[in-house]
């Protein structure tokens, strides 16, 4: 049995322009990411040339400082680090500690029960003024 072919019907042809298109990035990518890296390698950038040694424990080079406790008591003077401060010395307090390092101060607010409301919104108020964003009031919840 004899199968007869069509070949004048319907050539296909298969377009290669996208295929070379996609090859010639890959190569000039690799071109130019094979050049950086012989630059980098030759002016020293990419490589650590110091023998670092071992430890046991390592601290985080930027650590956040300890919380700055302000206690107000109930005539309206506030205390910090045990130390009675006035309030143009607690907001340079502040302001140097904003400026030693700057975004990574946290004040706690502890305002005496009998302490008008108004002493303790100063505080906020001296942390607003230096920038201290990081700043809340303590409370003692209920029981019950």
């Amino acid at each position: 049995m004899k199968f007869k072919l069509n070949k004048t019907g319907g050539k296909r042809r298969v377009d290669m322009t996208p295929m070379i298109d996609c090859v010639f990035q890959l190569l000039l990518f690799f071109l130019v990411a094979s050049n950086f890296q012989e630059q980098a390698r030759i002016s020293g950038e990419g490589e650590l040339g110091a023998s670092l040694p071992s430890v046991a424990s390592a601290m985080p080079m930027v650590m956040k400082p300890r919380e700055m406790i302000v206690n107000v008591d109930t005539t309206g003077e506030f205390y910090l680090d045990g130390e009675l401060h006035t309030e143009e010395a607690l907001a340079r307090r502040f302001q140097r500690a904003q400026t030693d390092n700057p975004g990574n101060n946290s004040v706690v607010i502890r305002g005496n029960e009998g302490a008008d409301w108004k002493f303790v919104a100063r505080v906020m108020s001296l942390c607003n003024q230096s920038e201290i964003q990081d700043y809340r009031v303590a409370v003692i919840p209920e029981d019950g």
